[in-house]
């Protein structure tokens, strides 16, 4: 196994620094010149950009959309290279992590003076419109984890210092406030109830508390898991969001409820939510995975196969596999399974697989970053357990 996650971590490592970290995402469309065409409508725009998202074939080209750089790959990647360093101690690793967190802090929104990160395009939803420097939790908190994870590795006061702006920005964002607790919000612009963006946030602030003894980031972040963790289901999982448009459970954003529950316990301290961490943990075993290893994208449907879905769901394992033996077993058999389905022969995994054929699109962050993340991080775990690289 360690032999095909190394030769698979290798050939994606390859492709991704020979595109100089340049790729396509699924929700890039509105980058095409056509975008003028939809005259800024809103119903318009949102047509225009899941045609790119969900075409089988790839469309950017012939709409002139260029591929991009993209801040969550570089944070991704970033993670991906430290958990290399600490394997093979190889200081070409620590060289790239140093530069791509540089990268990160030198390409931090313009919109606000705190630490965050948007996408490189515009981008239009259910929730409504943001643009290319509105920045969001979801990317801010995952790339604070990796400079958290560097401060601990290198022992970088600058890059700690990162981690404490990025809590400070989102201590500004609005927040959605009840009688059992409170939800933090997904961007600037407008309250929000949605849990993966809540749960993330609130990691990344108890992580922090831990390291700066800051004590209003720790009591937010125990507000944002007593709500999140107040409204998860009967069954143990969450619906995305609390309102009825946001009503559905799949595979990777519960991965990173999950991911982000365990965070809080560890560096909290605080053990109150365990028996939610459990019970979302048995949901996702028993709704998320096939028995040959195949990640369901619903709980209650497997296609389309999403390589996002793959990434996350053997992140998520490796990390719980400590405690949890079963998630080791479950998560080789991900990313088995993945390597042999969705890496093409130069080196890249492919975007999605549907009943009737395939999307053989690179993503960047959406395929790439998460995957070598996700190899590595199984990688460090065997390795670490058979005490050898």
């Amino acid at each position: 196994m360690k032999d095909i996650l190394k030769d698979s971590i290798n050939r994606v490592e390859k492709w991704v620094e020979g595109n100089n970290y340049l790729g396509y995402e699924p929700f890039d469309g509105l980058t095409t010149p056509m975008h003028v065409l939809t005259f800024g409508n809103l119903f318009l725009e949102r047509l225009l950009m899941q045609l790119v998202r969900q075409s089988p074939v790839n469309l950017r080209p012939l709409l002139g959309i260029k591929p991009l750089p993209s801040t969550k790959g570089r944070g991704y990647m970033a993670w991906g290279y430290l958990s290399m360093y600490k394997i093979t101690g190889d200081s070409t690793y620590a060289d790239r992590v140093r530069e791509n967190l540089a990268w990160l802090m030198e390409h931090k929104s313009p919109k606000f003076e705190e630490y965050s990160w948007a996408n490189h395009f515009d981008f239009v939803s259910r929730g409504g419109r943001y643009d290319k420097h509105e920045s969001i939790i979801v990317w801010t908190s995952s790339i604070g984890q990796a400079f958290l994870d560097a401060y601990d590795l290198f022992g970088d006061e600058q890059h700690l210092e990162v981690a404490r702006s990025i809590c400070n920005w989102i201590m500004k964002l609005p927040r959605h406030e009840t009688g059992t607790g409170t939800c933090i919000g997904y961007l600037m612009g407008g309250e929000s109830v949605v849990h993966n963006s809540n749960m993330l946030g609130a990691a990344m602030l108890a992580r922090t508390a831990a390291m700066t003894g800051e004590s209003r980031f720790k009591e937010l972040a125990r507000e944002g898991m007593v709500f999140s963790c107040n409204r998860q289901l009967p069954d143990g999982a969450w619906w995305y969001g609390d309102h009825p448009k946001y009503h559905w459970i799949d595979n990777f954003h519960t991965g990173y409820n999950l991911d982000s529950l365990r965070c809080y316990i560890q560096y909290s301290g605080d053990e109150e939510f365990v028996p939610n961490m459990d019970s979302g943990l048995e949901y996702y075993r028993a709704n998320f995975f096939n028995k040959d290893g195949v990640p369901r994208y619903y709980h209650n449907r497997t296609y389309p196969i999403d390589i996002q879905c793959a990434s996350q769901a053997i992140t998520t394992l490796s990390l719980f596999a400590g405690d949890y033996p079963w998630c080791l077993d479950l998560a080789q058999k991900v990313a088995l399974w993945t390597v042999n389905h969705m890496q093409v022969p130069n080196g890249y995994f492919i975007y999605r697989i549907y009943p009737w054929g395939r999307a053989n699109i690179p993503m960047l962050h959406w395929g790439q970053a998460t995957m070598y993340k996700g190899l590595v991080a199984l990688l460090e775990k065997i390795s670490t357990e058979e005490g050898d690289y």
